[in-house]
């Protein structure tokens, strides 16, 4: 029972609530919050995977007469039968699937993200213009356009539109929200969900989680910015670099939810009970199903073990 209810948790936790989070309107209103209870639905799907897998293998023991495992698969086989053997195996085999996959994603973004950052960020480098403080470029281009390359050298990259276009508070507003995210680290919460996305099935994970985290992370830089100019500067500066495209790893004030994120700014301020409710959930969904369901199969693992 440990094995089914930490696979069905996992599935579900991977699917189904992902994609009704996503459509909820109220994470709008507590960004930060709303971005612990992803990490933490992220991190029980994971631990409720490898739970089930555990689970599995422990329960492809059986137990000998005078005490300990009987590491014998015939005796397994004589005691699940075939069927139960083999969709044990299975699942466990999945299981590990899912790990490997999961440490293969994390590794294959982060280098392949930092390599595109450090070509990006040299060329920016010898083709920009050091303005307006340490570590941002300003490149020759008529769009208006803002972007930041995070890491340890990390840069913000402003266009020649993007200057000639807003006013000093709007600038000021733009490069507050890229220095945030550079600050707040926020490429690595996204690179952590690419990880976990890939690490899943396609049939069992929701494609809607990794565009609200994104968004939800640019609200984060969104709320820093106010915090420095007020809503109506970052509101003209998020629409002035709505258009503008992003190169690869890098994080952009504008962009395809620029729309939404400037109607949200015109809405009601961020609530403090929705962010209570939501820290409260992260707590909830992290700690009590893992308590619930790994007490016993911990009982369980102990006794097979230990006569």
């Amino acid at each position: 029972m440990s094995a089914l209810t930490f696979t069905v948790l996992a599935i579900v936790l991977a699917g189904p609530v992902p994609e009704l989070l996503a459509r909820s309107a109220w994470p709008m209103r507590a960004p930060r919050a709303a971005i612990v209870l992803w990490q933490s639905i992220a991190a029980a799907a994971v631990l409720s995977a490898f739970s089930a897998g555990l689970a599995i293998a422990s329960g492809l023991f059986t137990r000998r007469p005078g005490g300990g495992p009987d590491w014998s698969p015939a005796a397994e086989i004589g005691a699940l039968g075939w069927p139960l053997w083999l969709s044990s195996v299975g699942v466990f085999a999945l299981t590990l699937l899912i790990g490997v996959r999961l440490v293969a994603s994390a590794v294959i973004v982060a280098v392949e993200t930092r390599r595109r950052r450090a070509h990006h960020r040299m060329v920016v480098d010898l083709l920009g213009d050091h303005r307006h403080g340490s570590g941002v470029r300003v490149i020759d281009v008529a769009e208006p356009l803002a972007y930041c390359l995070p890491g340890i050298r990390s840069r913000v990259v402003v266009s020649e539109g993007t200057l000639s276009a807003l006013s000093h508070s709007e600038i000021t507003a733009i490069l507050r929200h890229e220095r945030a995210h550079l600050r707040a680290r926020h490429d690595l919460v996204l690179e952590a969900f690419i990880a976990v996305h890939t690490a899943f099935p396609r049939f069992v994970r929701s494609g809607s989680a990794l565009h609200a985290v994104h968004l939800l992370v640019e609200l984060l830089a969104d709320d820093a910015a106010v915090r420095a100019v007020g809503r109506a500067p970052v509101a003209r500066a998020l629409v002035a670099c709505a258009a503008a495209r992003t190169p690869a790893g890098a994080m952009a004030a504008g962009g395809t939810t620029a729309v939404i994120r400037v109607r949200r700014l015109t809405g009601p301020p961020n609530s403090m009970l929705l962010s209570l409710g939501a820290y409260l959930a992260a707590a909830v969904v992290l700690v009590v199903p893992t308590i619930a369901v790994a007490v016993p199969w911990l009982a369980e693992l102990n006794r097979i073990f230990h006569p």
